[in-house]
């Protein structure tokens, strides 16, 4: 599964040179995902703008080989969230791994 989401994150990169950064948190992110798991994803696009909504309808996670929870974030976006101290950035701080 690994290996499918490296190839659709650089074939992403190919299409948007704006796509900075892309990677695991949860389970997969762990290291303890399992059958059911879902793929949590974080895209960091200097190019994002609008409601998360609008933001996700521009990434094909449907190419993806199982479901997908994905968040887009710009680089500033990232920085102040891991900053925040909240627990979705504790999570991100312990969990994230970067596919590309």
């Amino acid at each position: 599964m690994l290996a499918a989401a490296q190839v659709w994150v650089a074939a992403q990169r190919a299409q948007n040179p704006s796509l900075q950064r892309v990677g695991l948190f949860g389970s997969y992110g762990r290291g303890t995902a399992g059958v059911g798991s879902d793929l949590d994803l974080l895209l960091v696009d200097a190019a994002a703008s609008g409601p998360q909504y609008q933001r996700l309808l521009h990434w094909p996670l449907e190419q993806l080989p199982l479901s997908c929870d994905a968040l887009v974030l710009t680089p500033a976006e990232l920085e102040q969230l891991l900053a925040s101290g909240s627990r979705m950035a504790q999570e991100l701080q312990r969990d994230l791994r970067w596919l590309g």
